[in-house]
């Protein structure tokens, strides 16, 4: 019996390592899937350019001001990625969207995807 009861315990302990291991391997490629860009820094990060497949298909400019109101009816001015709800500034000038991901962003461009910060939000 008590060989039994030791056999038990064992089998136990290797069921709760075998669940905690698929856990945190879980864990691990969810987080991967979720933030990509937190591998790295926002320094390391390529900067989006206009010639950018996904950023021709949202309209995206460098300098707002250049967009084509004819073409881009969402545009207002003085809308920019800066006072986007999308946009986190990183350093100086620039910062992450969640639309571009892994990408570095200038905080005086424009998409249309943009979407105004909420009043008394800073950034």
């Amino acid at each position: 019996m008590k060989n039994e009861m030791e056999q038990n315990i064992i089998d136990l302990k290797r069921r709760s390592m075998l669940k905690n291991s698929i856990f945190g391997l879980t864990a691990v490629v969810a987080a991967s899937i979720i933030a990509p860009n937190a591998v790295y820094a926002a320094d390391d990060l390529p900067v989006l350019t206009e010639a950018d497949p996904m950023a021709m298909g949202l309209g995206y400019k460098l300098d707002a001001t250049t967009v084509d109101k004819a073409k881009q009816a969402k545009y207002e001015a003085g809308q920019s990625c800066g006072s986007c709800a999308l946009f986190t500034a990183t350093k100086d000038g620039a910062g992450t969207c969640t639309i571009f991901t892994g990408k570095l962003v200038n905080d005086k461009a424009w998409c249309s995807a943009y979407a105004k910060k909420a009043s008394g939000t800073s950034e």
